[in-house]
């Protein structure tokens, strides 16, 4: 079996360091985003690898080491990819997304599920011309409280997803594994543009309290934005901490 690997981030380099420990002859090509900690893990274990540039130039490449890839892995991979690569690999790609699909398709999963109160989780799926569309391979729910907030649930579902890869992936390996068909009907799709005025406190609307501390806890992460409000021409960024009272 032989492996075609895209990965970035913690997550990406976790994946990709567990891959090259314990089944390094299956890794035919790393690709990284920068001269980062994958690339140089790639480097390190002595496999090919190179920086994304382009489709093409991943393309081209695969050829030219001619590398015939039983499957692709897109580890925490930040972008969308397309035809011709897509096809590249004889069984396609399999991505990692950090929601339990089909609830919150796109971005910004750790916000909507709090914001949309919807089970939350890990999904490993096909990829195909749509966006978190394709069949699902495996899934981790995730239970959440309310001490949660959009900050933890990044973090569960980071781990989450190491674990269910490391999980998967023996059965990943064999080429025979599951596929379940995801109903589109079902769960949500978000865009990166909608955050923004998502997590904006209009003053004078009536808000349920639920909602309310939904939406602030959702924006709660360290070092990010917040939710805001506008008044008297200023701005003002709010955010939440709710502690469970141990009486």
């Amino acid at each position: 079996m032989k492996l075609l690997l895209m990965a970035d981030h913690d997550v990406g380099l976790a994946i990709t360091r567990w891959l090259l420990s314990n089944f390094c002859e299956d890794v035919a090509l790393v690709i990284a985003t920068s001269e980062n900690d994958v690339w140089n893990a790639a480097q390190d274990a002595g496999v090919p690898f190179t920086v994304f540039d382009s489709a093409e130039q991943v393309c081209a490449l695969v050829d030219e080491l001619d590398i015939e890839c039983d499957i692709g892995v897109l580890a925490w991979w930040p972008r969308l990819i397309k035809q011709p690569l897509l096809s590249k690999p004889r069984m396609g790609f399999i991505n990692t997304h950090p929601s339990l699909l089909p609830y919150n398709r796109g971005k910004h999963y750790n916000f909507w599920a709090l914001v949309e109160q919807v089970p939350f989780g890990v999904s490993l799926h096909m990829v195909n011309d749509g966006v978190d569309s394709g069949d699902v391979i495996a899934q981790m729910p995730l239970p959440y409280c309310w001490e949660d907030n959009g900050e933890t649930l990044y973090v569960k579902a980071g781990e989450a997803m190491v674990r269910l890869f490391r999980d998967t992936y023996p059965t990943i390996r064999k080429l025979d594994f599951p596929r379940q068909k995801q109903d589109l009907t079902l769960g949500s799709f978000h865009r990166a543009v909608e955050l923004e005025a998502a997590s904006r406190i209009d003053l004078d609307r009536n808000y349920c309290a639920r909602d309310l501390l939904n939406l602030l806890r959702a924006r709660t992460f360290t070092g990010h934005p917040s939710c805001w409000f506008s008044d008297g021409g200023e701005m003002f960024e709010v955010r939440i901490d709710i502690k469970r009272k141990i009486s």
